[in-house]
């Protein structure tokens, strides 16, 4: 559901660029709202989400799905735990609907969907693993590398109940979104996959912006 954002970008308290290929990692305190920002169109932000207080609670696809009916996320979701907890709610979003059932890219399913010269390319789980061997503040683990959201990704389900990896539906300026309802560990991958054509195959910066109220 297109819904427009009722924040002033140019009152923003905290504002990053990511670039592509690379990863953001802030703690969002309960209330403050983040948007992602898809600044050239397509661009795949594979995001995990943790309760702060506790990172064993995490986003979970499943739950989610399951709670509001839908396998697609748009403004209205709200992103649940694994322990059916609310984490966030998206309140704006101007792509129409996240993916959230197509996982991340990895060495392993670069092999399996390309070709197997494509499995040492740099894939999102690599840039996950490297934010939390360089934050061991956060107190992450490999095994909390767990479902995640592909943000403005294209996944169609099939009528045969597959999945398959279509062109963007973002486009340059689209973005989504969200309110934290509890503290939460929000983990990016600005995917650098070049073999997807989901963006395009051209991975491109998105930004980050936060409002603290």
């Amino acid at each position: 559901m297109i819904t427009e954002s009722q924040y002033d970008d140019k009152a923003v308290d905290f504002r990053e660029m990511v670039a592509a290929g690379d990863y953001f990692l802030h703690t969002l305190k309960k209330g403050q709202v983040i948007r992602i920002l898809d600044l050239e169109g397509n661009q795949a932000a594979d995001t995990l989400f943790f309760n702060a207080e506790d990172p064993g609670e995490r986003y979970s696809a499943m739950d989610t799905i399951r709670e509001q009916g839908n396998v697609y996320l748009t403004a209205g979701s709200v992103l649940r735990s694994n322990e059916n907890n609310p984490m966030l709610e998206i309140i704006a979003d101007t792509c129409g609907r996240h993916d959230t059932l197509g996982g991340a890219c990895a060495t392993e399913s670069n092999t399996v969907r390309y070709a197997l010269e494509k499995r040492c390319m740099h894939a999102c789980r690599d840039s996950w693993m490297l934010a939390i061997a360089e934050h061991p503040e956060y107190g992450l683990d490999k095994r909390d590398i767990s479902h995640n959201i592909n943000f403005f990704m294209n996944v169609p389900v099939t009528e045969a109940g597959g999945l398959t990896f279509a062109d963007g539906i973002s486009a340059p300026g689209k973005y989504v979104e969200m309110r934290a309802c509890m503290d939460v560990i929000v983990l990016i991958s600005n995917c650098p996959q070049l073999n997807n054509p989901c963006n395009g195959y051209n991975p491109t910066p998105v930004a980050v912006l936060i409002w603290d109220q």
